[in-house]
C-alpha cells in the first residue's frame, strides 16, 4: 500500500472516530448538535429551491438521508486530503483540522435553542482527530523506509528498478522482500509488525467510530419518547368522525385510509425531534389580549375530536403520492385562539416548532369553522414521532408547509406584512391553498394490459372544497365521467374507478377533477414552486 493512501485512509478513520465521539457528546450533554447533522442542517437551511426540489423529486422521502450520505462523503474526501497533508507537513494538517471543527461549530451554533455548550461536540471531534490522525501517521511511517540515503533489499536479492513494484511507489515498492534505507537497521520482520500494528489499529479506530455512532443513538434513543408514547391513552373524542360511507375503496387505488407507516414524511429535520410530553408546552402569544401555555396535560383534558382528513405537501408533482388521508384526533384550533383573543390586525399564526422550523398560517382560515386541529392521534394511536409527536397542527384545504407544523411548541399571532415563515424567503408563496388535484393508480405508467374490459382507478382531492367529479381521457378521445367513491367530507380525498374496453395497441390515459365550486383542473403545467403543482396526470399503457 502506497504512503499516500495509508496517510489518507489514517485521515478517513481519524474523521470517523471524531464524528462517532461527537455523537455521545451531543447525546450525553442532551444537544442536538452532531456536526454531520448541524452542518447538514445549515444546508438545508439555505439549499435554493429547485436544489431542495430536485433531492425530493430523486430521492422522495429519503432526501434527508440522501444529504446525510452526501455530506459525510464530502468530510471522508476532506479528511483523506488532511491525512496525505499530515504526512509531510503536520502542521498544516492541523490547521485543517482546526477548520473542521470551527465549521462543525459555527454551524451548531446557528441551530435553534443553541447555547454555548453546543459547540462541544464539534470541539471534542476536532480534539479526537489530531490524537488519532497523530498515531495512526506514527504508525504509518514505521512501514516506509528510513530516509537515510539509497535503498537496498533486505533480502539480498537484486534490487528492481524504480517503479517496477505493484505500487509503483519508488525501488522496489511492493516486492516480497521489504525494502529498507541503506543504513536502517530494522529487519523485515520489524517493518512486518509495524505493518500489523498499523491495519490493527486502523480497524480499532473504526470500531470505535462505529461503537461512538450507534452508541450516540442509543443514548439519544434512551432519551426519546417511544415509551412515553406508547404508555400515553388517547381520550375518547367527544365528536368521533363519520363513519366512512361504504365504497369510499375504489378498485386498484390507494387505500383511502394511509397507513401510518407509508404516510408521506417531508420536512426540514434531519433528525427526529424526540419531545418528552411531560416537558412539552404550548405557548400562544405576540398580538394577543391573552397569553396562554397549554401543556400537554391540560391538552388531553380539552374536548377532542376525530376526523378524517387528507393533506398534502406543496412540492406533491402532477400525479405524486406526497398526500395521504388518515384519521386525526386532536382539539380544536380555534377554540385555543379565542382564549388567546387574537387583536384584529394579527392576521398571520406562526407555528414554531422543536427544532424552530416556522410556517404562516391566515389567522381568517385558522377561525372560520374548518376542522383545523391540535393533533395527538393518527389512526388510532399516539402520533407516530416522525409525524410530530407529541403535538403537531392539521388544516385542511391548505398545504402543508403553511399549516402542518409538526413537534409544534409555539404559536405567535402576527402579521404577514412583519414576518416572513420559513419557506417564504426561499421563494415560496406565504399563502397556498390546496389546488385541485387527481391521479392515475391503475394502471401504472408502461404497464401492460389484454384486450377488454381495463379498471382504470385513483384518487381526486380539492381539500375543503371537494370533489364534485372526476373525467377520463383515452388518447385524445371525448372525457368519460368515472364513478365517485364516497367521502365522509370535503376534507377527504376521494377516489374514482372506470371501466374502459381497451382495443390493442399503446394508449395514453389523462384525468381531470372538478371541484364542489365548479372549476376544473387546469391543463396548464406548472412546477410545485410557488404555491402547487398544476396539469393533468397521465400515463402510458400497452394494450396486447
Amino acid at each position: 500500500m502506497r504512503a499516500s493512501v495509508r496517510a489518507g485512509l489514517a485521515g478517513i478513520a481519524a474523521a470517523a472516530a471524531a464524528l462517532g465521539v461527537a455523537e455521545l457528546v451531543a447525546a450525553a450533554t442532551g444537544s442536538r448538535s452532531a456536526p454531520l447533522v448541524a452542518v447538514g442542517g445549515v444546508v438545508v437551511d439555505h439549499v435554493p429551491a429547485p436544489v431542495k426540489d430536485f433531492g425530493i423529486a430523486v430521492f422522495g422521502t429519503h432526501d434527508k438521508t440522501a444529504l446525510l450520505i452526501g455530506t459525510g462523503l464530502l468530510l471522508a474526501g476532506y479528511a483523506y486530503g488532511v491525512g496525505v497533508l499530515g504526512r509531510r507537513r503536520w502542521a498544516l494538517a492541523v490547521g485543517g483540522i482546526a477548520l473542521f471543527g470551527a465549521v462543525g461549530a459555527a454551524a451548531a451554533l446557528t441551530r435553534p435553542g443553541a447555547g454555548p455548550g453546543a459547540v462541544l461536540p464539534a470541539l471534542a471531534g476536532a480534539a479526537v482527530v489530531v490524537l488519532v490522525l497523530h498515531h495512526l501517521l506514527r504508525l504509518s511511517r514505521a512501514v516506509e523506509p528510513a530516509a537515510v540515503g539509497a535503498t537496498e533489499p533486505v533480502s539480498g536479492q537484486p534490487r528492481p528498478a524504480a517503479g517496477d513494484g505493484p505500487d509503483h511507489d519508488g525501488a522496489g515498492a511492493g516486492t516480497a522482500g521489504h525494502v529498507v534505507a541503506a543504513g536502517d537497521t530494522r529487519t523485515p520482520y520489524e517493518i512486518e509488525r509495524s505493518r500489523r500494528r498499523f491495519v490493527r489499529d486502523l480497524g480499532i479506530v473504526g470500531v470505535i467510530a462505529a461503537a461512538g455512532g450507534v452508541g450516540g443513538r442509543l443514548l439519544t434513543s434512551r432519551r426519546a419518547v417511544s415509551a412515553a408514547r406508547q404508555s400515553i391513552a388517547l381520550p375518547a373524542p367527544v365528536e368521533p368522525a363519520p363513519a366512512p360511507p361504504a365504497g369510499v375503496q375504489a378498485p386498484g387505488a390507494a387505500p383511502w385510509v394511509t397507513p401510518n407507516r407509508t404516510f408521506y414524511r417531508i420536512d426540514t429535520a434531519l433528525v427526529t425531534p424526540q419531545v418528552d410530553p411531560a416537558t412539552w408546552e404550548l405557548r400562544i402569544h405576540g398580538m394577543v389580549r391573552n397569553p396562554i401555555t397549554v401543556t400537554y396535560a391540560d391538552l388531553l383534558r380539552r374536548p377532542m375530536i376525530e376526523r378524517y382528513l387528507t393533506i398534502a405537501c406543496v412540492s406533491n408533482e402532477v400525479g405524486g403520492d406526497l398526500i395521504g388521508n388518515a384519521l386525526w384526533l386532536g382539539t380544536p384550533i380555534k377554540a385555543l385562539l379565542d382564549e388567546a383573543d387574537p387583536l384584529p390586525e394579527a392576521d398571520q399564526v406562526v407555528q414554531r416548532s422543536v427544532d424552530g422550523w416556522t410556517c404562516g398560517t391566515p389567522t381568517a382560515v385558522l377561525r372560520d369553522g374548518r376542522d383545523a386541529l391540535l393533533a395527538i392521534g393518527m389512526n388510532g394511536e399516539a402520533l407516530p414521532v416522525g409525524h410530530g409527536f407529541p403535538v403537531r397542527m392539521i388544516v385542511p384545504g391548505l398545504y402543508g408547509y403553511v399549516s402542518a407544523c409538526k413537534w409544534i411548541t409555539e404559536i405567535e399571532l402576527t402579521r404577514f406584512a412583519d414576518f416572513d415563515a420559513y419557506w417564504v424567503p426561499r421563494g415560496w408563496s406565504a399563502q397556498a391553498p390546496v389546488k385541485t388535484q387527481s391521479r392515475i393508480d391503475t394502471p401504472r405508467d408502461g404497464a401492460s394490459r389484454s384486450a377488454g374490459p381495463v379498471t382504470v382507478g385513483g384518487v381526486a382531492w380539492a381539500t375543503h372544497r371537494g370533489i364534485a367529479k372526476v373525467e377520463v381521457q383515452v388518447d385524445d378521445g371525448e372525457w368519460r365521467t368515472a364513478t365517485l367513491a364516497g367521502a365522509p367530507s370535503a376534507d377527504t380525498w376521494r377516489q374514482w374507478s372506470l371501466t374502459w374496453d381497451a382495443s390493442a395497441g399503446r394508449h395514453t390515459l389523462r384525468v381531470r377533477a372538478t371541484d364542489l365550486d365548479g372549476v376544473t383542473q387546469t391543463s396548464e403545467e406548472a412546477p410545485p414552486a410557488p404555491d402547487g403543482a398544476t396539469g393533468w396526470h397521465q400515463v402510458t399503457v400497452e394494450i396486447g
